[in-house]
């Protein structure tokens, strides 16, 4: 199945939206990422309260149940994340908001609201982002390790519709490699 990675990978963007969308990729042994397990203990981070920088209203990473959520820790100096969050922003424009929800979160815990607001309408990233509290950044430095606060690295995972988030992901990945990341397991 290693075999048939390339071929995927090089599918026009629509057509990989729109197997993803109809879960045909999903059929393919080995061509999706590995999901974490669904356990009966939710890591904890899922409920800590975050702040959209846009609205001002409150979120958590969990409060998106029925939906794949996309989540890039970035931070304003990162030239990585840029490059990634313009791909990010190039899958985003092609998925259904009702299935997908795409949250960028500032490892930059003392960045106001304000300047994260002004600096993701700078760079066009319509979608939700926050600033991390300590908290938030400890705790998923002890689920992901490290890597997930350096930005650098563009970490990302994907939090499946029924909670369970996915394994860490680095590296800056094509669009049609996030797509395959959102696909249904």
């Amino acid at each position: 199945m290693r075999l048939l990675m390339p071929v995927i990978r090089s599918l026009p963007l629509a057509l990989t939206v729109a197997l993803a969308a109809a879960g045909l990729l999903a059929v393919i042994p080995g061509a999706l990422p590995t999901q974490a397990a669904p356990s009966a203990d939710r890591p904890a981070w899922l409920d800590l309260p975050l702040t959209d920088a846009r609205t001002g209203e409150t979120f958590s990473l969990g409060s998106f149940a029925g939906k794949t959520v996309y989540v890039e820790p970035m931070a304003t100096w990162c030239t990585n994340c840029r490059q990634q969050l313009g791909v990010v922003r190039d899958v985003h424009a092609q998925l259904d908001p009702d299935r997908y929800v795409f949250v960028g979160l500032s490892v930059e815990t003392d960045l106001a609201s304000a300047e994260l607001a002004r600096y993701v309408d700078e760079q066009n990233w319509p979608w939700t982002f926050a600033v991390m509290s300590p908290e938030l950044l400890q705790q998923l430095s002890a689920s992901y390790g490290l890597t997930i606060g350096n930005p650098p690295s563009t970490p990302h995972f994907v939090i499946d519709p029924a909670g369970a988030p996915s394994e860490l992901s680095t590296g800056i990945h094509s669009a049609q490699e996030i797509i395959m990341d959102l696909a249904p397991g």
